[in-house]
């Protein structure tokens, strides 16, 4: 039986995963172990990485007819080229009609396997230059980034890099609705997945670095926020809607965005991210969510703007194609978590929405 993947909830500020706080995995484990772990509901044995590597690295070439299609792509949101490339993969899957709980974690690890390499592949057309074949003896975090750039980063940018995708794999419940959606409309997992992209607003990591352009300089911080609230300006990256008292997610990521401005020459935007939660903090008694400090990680390891929401996306697969495999197995449809709010018990509903800047 696939098992429910609606148990990621935050209690008194620690996300589990399948019972394993989210930190602890950041850690201690790589993505596809997190990935397997969203799939299965145990984290593998070393065994069965191994085989799921093997199954994942032997499948992260483009398709021909794929990356003839992406290298004349017209040019629209990337997100948008996820999109129709989760249908192009969908129309050459040699077992499409297979809805079996096996078949579906299969055409699920071809989208994972796949992904990176449609993303990488965006970024480097818009830059001029052509795909990067995969590398199948890099990890999943260490290949993106290879296909991406055409050289591996230095290791602690892979690991901060990998801590993103671990963090945002718990997969947030905006989707699922979506999902929901699609799959009654008797879609399979490719044609749900092709529609949750295609129905994604673009991720807060794009504002937030703009905002912090905008910005300039962490001494502006606070008069920025003063004008901008003023003005009734949304504050990109502030106010989590699950927990009050925080995203549990950022502790593990803000090291992360440390790590790689400290190889990057990044402090001016470390000392804008500092400046400018500790202003909000003050001003609204909110404080950031993962978006904060991955936007201005992401733009430090060389992604640009518009890769953002696609690489969030991807990161987001292995729990929105578990939370699809169980409404396909005709289990009873995964409910999106309730976490509970500090000082509240599971399950009790918090007394008001909280406020969400942007």
């Amino acid at each position: 039986m696939l098992p429910n993947p609606a148990d990621s909830t935050p209690a008194n500020s620690e996300l589990t995963d399948r019972g394993y706080p989210v930190q602890e995995l950041c850690r201690r484990c790589s993505f596809e172990q997190v990935a397997y772990l969203r799939w299965h509901g145990r984290l593998p044995t070393p065994e069965q990485l191994r085989g799921q590597q093997r199954a994942e690295r032997g499948q992260r070439a483009l398709p021909p007819d794929l990356a003839t299609w992406l290298a004349d792509s017209p040019g629209a949101h990337p997100l948008d080229d996820v999109r129709t490339a989760v249908s192009l993969i969908g129309a050459a899957d040699p077992a499409p009609g297979d809805r079996s709980p096996a078949g579906t974690r299969a055409k699920a690890l071809r989208l994972f396997a796949l992904l990176p390499a449609v993303v990488a592949a965006g970024q480097r057309r818009r830059h001029g230059l052509g795909p990067v074949a995969p590398r199948p003896d890099l990890g999943y975090a260490a290949n993106f980034l290879y296909m991406t750039f055409g050289k591996v980063p230095e290791p602690q940018v892979v690991r901060a890099f990998e801590v993103s995708l671990i963090l945002y794999a718990e997969h947030s419940v905006n989707a699922t609705p979506a999902a929901r959606v699609a799959d009654s409309t008797a879609a399979d997992l490719y044609g749900t997945v092709a529609a949750v992209a295609g129905s994604l607003p673009a991720s807060a990591t794009e504002s937030v670095i703009d905002m912090m352009n905008e910005i300039g300089v962490p001494e502006n911080a606070r008069p920025w926020l003063d004008a901008a609230l003023v003005s009734g300006r949304k504050i990109p990256g502030f106010g989590h809607r699950l927990d009050r008292s925080g995203d549990p997610r950022v502790p593990a990521m803000r090291p992360a965005l440390g790590m790689i401005a400290a190889l990057r020459g990044g402090q001016r935007l470390t000392g804008i991210y500092d400046g400018l939660a500790e202003a909000v903090h003050q001003a609204r008694g909110l404080r950031p969510h993962l978006d904060y400090p991955a936007g201005p990680a992401y733009h430090l390891i060389g992604l640009d703007t518009a890769a953002f929401t696609p690489v969030t996306f991807t990161a987001r697969l292995p729990g929105l194609t578990a939370h699809i495999a169980g409404q396909l197995a005709r289990q009873r449809p995964p409910q999106p978590a309730q976490p509970a709010v500090r000082g509240e018990r599971p399950g009790q509903a918090a007394p008001g929405a909280p406020v969400v800047l942007g």
